[in-house]
C-alpha cells in the first residue's frame, strides 16, 4: 500500500500517525494482534501523487470536501495511473456525475463512514461492472458495501441530517436543551438502530403512529404518499398487514426474543464503559 500527500515529507507524517494509531488501537485491543506490525511493513510514503499511482490497481483518493480541489487532484491521478486503474473518491456529499470527466479511468464514489476503521458501512456509486470489482475487497475488509444513487449527500448523511434537523428545531422551540435531546434518543430509539433501520422499526411498532403526526404539526410531518397509502388500507405492519419489509406475522415472537437480547446486551455495555467522557 502507498500514502501520498501534497508533499514527501507531508505523507511520511500522515504514514507515521497510521502506524501510532494502529499501534494505540492494538494496545487497546481494538484491532487483532500483529495488526500494528502488519501495517507498518505494508504501508509506505511516496514523494508524489504521481509516483504513488503509477503502478496502481485501486486508487482511493480522501482528500476535503471541496470540489475544485478533488477535481485538481484526480486530473493528477489521471494523468499517472494505468488505464485499468480504478480511482475511487471519498466523497460525502459531492455527486460522481461532477467529478466523471476529470479523468479517463473508471472512476467510482467509495464513500467511508467514521470512523472507517469501525463504522462498516461504505457507500458505492459508479458503474456497476466496476463496482462488481470493488464490493469483495471492500468485504474482505469486513465492510459493508451498499450502492446508492448518485444524488447530492447519497444516503447515510440525508438520514443523519434528518434526524439533526427535528433535534434542532425542538432545540429553538425550547421543548428541550441538547442534552435531554442526546438523553432522549441514546435511552430510546438509538438503542434499536444498531440492529433495526426504520422500515423494520416501524413495520413492527405500527405505520398508523407515524402517519397521524401531521395533525398536531401540520405540513413539517406531512406523512409521504406510500406511508398514507398503506395506512389507509389498513396496511399496519405485521400487526396488520405487511408493511414495507414484508415480514411475516410468525417472526413476531423469535423477533421480540431478539429485541429484548439486543437491549439486555446494550444496558450492560453501557454500564460497564460508562458514559462518554466529556458528555
Amino acid at each position: 500500500m502507498v500514502l501520498a500527500d501534497e508533499s514527501a515529507e507531508s505523507a511520511e507524517w500522515a504514514r507515521l500517525r497510521l502506524c501510532d494509531q494502529a499501534a494505540a488501537y492494538e494496545a487497546a485491543e481494538l484491532i487483532p494482534a500483529g495488526s500494528a506490525l502488519r501495517m507498518a511493513e505494508s504501508l509506505r510514503a511516496a514523494v508524489s501523487i504521481e509516483a504513488a499511482v503509477a503502478d496502481a490497481d485501486y486508487v482511493t483518493e480522501a482528500i476535503p470536501e471541496n470540489l475544485e480541489l478533488k477535481r485538481a487532484v484526480l486530473e493528477r491521478i489521471g494523468r499517472a495511473a494505468p488505464a485499468k486503474t480504478i480511482v475511487a473518491t471519498n466523497t460525502s456529499a459531492i455527486r460522481l456525475s461532477a467529478l466523471a470527466d476529470c479523468l479517463a479511468q473508471p472512476l467510482i464514489v467509495a464513500h467511508w463512514f467514521n470512523r472507517a476503521p469501525f463504522v462498516p458501512l461504505v457507500e458505492l456509486t459508479g458503474d456497476a461492472t466496476v463496482l462488481d470489482r470493488v464490493e469483495p475487497m471492500l468485504r474482505r475488509a469486513g465492510k459493508v458495501p451498499i450502492r446508492v444513487p448518485d444524488v447530492p449527500g447519497f444516503l447515510g448523511n440525508r438520514l443523519q441530517f434528518a434526524l439533526y434537523k427535528e433535534a434542532v428545531l425542538i432545540v429553538e422551540e425550547g421543548l428541550a436543551t441538547p442534552e435531554q435531546v442526546d438523553l432522549v434518543v441514546t435511552n430510546s430509539f438509538g438503542c434499536r438502530l444498531p440492529f433495526f433501520g426504520p422500515f423494520a422499526v416501524a413495520d413492527i411498532s405500527g405505520l398508523d403512529v407515524y402517519a397521524s403526526l401531521r395533525a398536531h404539526y401540520g405540513e413539517r410531518f406531512i406523512a409521504p404518499a406510500s406511508l398514507t397509502e398503506k395506512v389507509a388500507s389498513g396496511d399496519f405492519g405485521v400487526k396488520a398487514g405487511t408493511g414495507y419489509r414484508g415480514i411475516d406475522a410468525s417472526a413476531m415472537e423469535p423477533l421480540a426474543a431478539h429485541r429484548d437480547q439486543i437491549f439486555t446486551s446494550l444496558a450492560a455495555l453501557k454500564e460497564r464503559l460508562g458514559p462518554p467522557p466529556g458528555l
